[in-house]
């Protein structure tokens, strides 16, 4: 028996991209899926673009909020209304390969695993695949999580019939981060990772995630106020996660000739 996966996407003035990323979808090889499309009051044709789909597929569904949310409360909203036994997510101008979930599904069932990911490419935000892979860890524990967010958002997938449904924080960047911390720690064992690239990150040129620096100053928000730690706690964990950020993950992000 195939048990449905909930996909949640957050759209916002994405008109460029969300067509592209919903077809990805669809040509999944894994059928049993719904599609919850949350649009964080778009004022492009997203929400049109969107609904032109929903005529012929009746497992897409379109949330909208009254007004700009952010993405945390999208997700959220998205979570709330999914239906499904996996939950997994897919950014509005990212993409998956056609046999993404119907590998990571059989991956978790054969492993008895509650949250999995796997490596993706990198493309350009034209869409010109730039011959680099993200390799995830084959074992991810909660200790070496808090280090540095090893999950990749388009990749991962928890069972939410075993874990329960789990939100993220309302924190303008990293809330991804938090809600996968919360999910390895309730599963109380590691986080397991394929090898093989199965999805496409789209490397946004003005994006707050494309630009290392500005990105960094997120991350204490995660320890501090997403986790709750001490002020001295969080200082230590945000300078063990510095070292791991700059030296000890770009390792795993290999070009095509070394994969």
């Amino acid at each position: 028996m195939n048990h449905i996966v909930s996909i949640i996407t957050p759209t916002y003035n994405s008109e460029k991209f969300i067509k592209q990323t919903i077809e990805s979808i669809i040509s999944q090889s894994y059928k049993n899926w719904e599609l919850i499309v949350v649009d964080d009051a778009s004022f492009d044709s997203t929400v049109a673009i969107v609904e032109e789909f929903i005529v012929n597929h009746s497992n897409i569904k379109l949330l909208q909020n009254d007004k700009n949310e952010g993405a945390a409360i999208s997700r959220n909203n998205g979570i709330e209304a999914a239906q499904g036994d996996y939950i997994a997510f897919l950014d509005a101008d990212d993409l998956w390969k056609s046999d993404k979930l119907e590998k990571q599904i059989e991956f978790i069932k054969s492993n008895n695993a509650d949250v999995c990911f796997c490596s993706y490419d990198l493309m350009s935000e034209e869409g010109t695949l730039l011959n680099e892979t993200v390799t995830a860890l084959t074992k991810l524990s909660y200790k070496k999580f808090l280090k540095c967010n090893y999950i990749g958002n388009l990749t991962g997938i928890y069972h939410a019939k075993s874990l329960g449904k789990i939100y993220a924080p309302d924190l303008r960047k990293r809330q991804d981060w938090l809600m996968w911390l919360e999910a390895v720690k309730r599963s109380n064992k590691p986080a397991l990772g394929m090898e093989e690239s199965l999805a496409i990150y789209r490397v946004r040129k003005h994006s707050i995630s494309s630009n290392k620096l500005n990105l960094v100053k997120y991350n204490f928000l995660v320890y501090r106020k997403g986790l709750g730690f001490s002020l001295i706690k969080s200082i230590y964990c945000f300078t063990v996660f510095l070292f791991e950020y700059f030296f000890i993950k770009p390792k795993q992000t290999v070009t095509s000739k070394e994969k």
